[in-house]
């Protein structure tokens, strides 16, 4: 048996926290375990932990944020690089890449939502109002873009939620500064399209979800 090398144990708990992110025990947009709670689940030093939890930053699995701590910002290296990319596209063409995402799922959704979809769905606008009620914009949004989410996830198309994943950083910083511009909130609207979705009317989802663009994209109609 061979003493086990530094390096090697900064690779076993980079996997160990890879694995975590992969399963879904840490989803996208959660905030992972401390340090210290970290090197105690591993049973390792700080230093590892630190290490490990670096690599996966820059392999775009991770994010972390000053005074908040460190968040899942994908759940695979494709989407991690998307992400990178994403994050500095033109605001515009990122609305215009999510608008046909949105509208497409939406109308899918309509057609292979289950009843678990239903009930999670209703959940979501459920705390997204709730969320724009507490007047904590940040938790509003989350709560938003939550909701959404929720509903490229309804369309059971694996690769369009993990496409959608890879843009949520990009997504929270348009709708921030859209809504702290304006302090639309689209309650009614999006009760309508959580509404079509349950009811299976994938026309009427298609329409609902297209309609939450055509004022963040009114701005740019000028743009060449």
């Amino acid at each position: 048996m061979q003493p086990v090398r530094r390096s090697t144990l900064i690779a076993q708990v980079t996997e160990q926290l890879r694995d975590e992110i992969r399963s879904g025990n840490w989803p996208v947009g959660t905030r992972i375990p401390t340090e210290p709670e970290l090197s105690e689940l591993t049973g390792t030093g700080r230093n590892t932990v630190r290490e490990a939890v670096q690599a996966l930053v820059h392999s775009g699995l991770l994010e972390r944020r000053q005074g908040s701590g460190t968040f899942v910002l994908a759940d695979s290296e494709v989407s991690g690089t998307l992400g990178k990319y994403f994050a500095g596209a033109h605001e515009r063409d990122v609305l215009e890449l999510r608008q046909s995402l949105d509208v497409t799922a939406a109308g899918l959704a309509a057609q292979r939502r289950d009843d678990s979809d239903i009930e999670t769905l209703r959940g979501l606008l459920d705390d997204r109002i709730t969320a724009w009620e507490s007047a904590d914009l940040h938790t509003a949004i989350a709560a938003d873009i939550a909701l959404h989410r929720g509903i490229v996830a309804a369309s059971h198309n694996r690769v369009y939620l993990e496409f959608y994943d890879s843009l949520l950083p990009a997504i929270e910083a348009t709708v921030l500064k859209h809504v702290s511009a304006t302090g639309a909130a689209f309650h009614d609207e999006h009760s309508s399209l959580v509404e079509a979705v349950i009811a299976g009317d994938a026309d009427r989802a298609v329409g609902a979800a297209r309609c939450f663009f055509d004022e963040l994209l009114a701005g740019y109609a000028n743009e060449r």
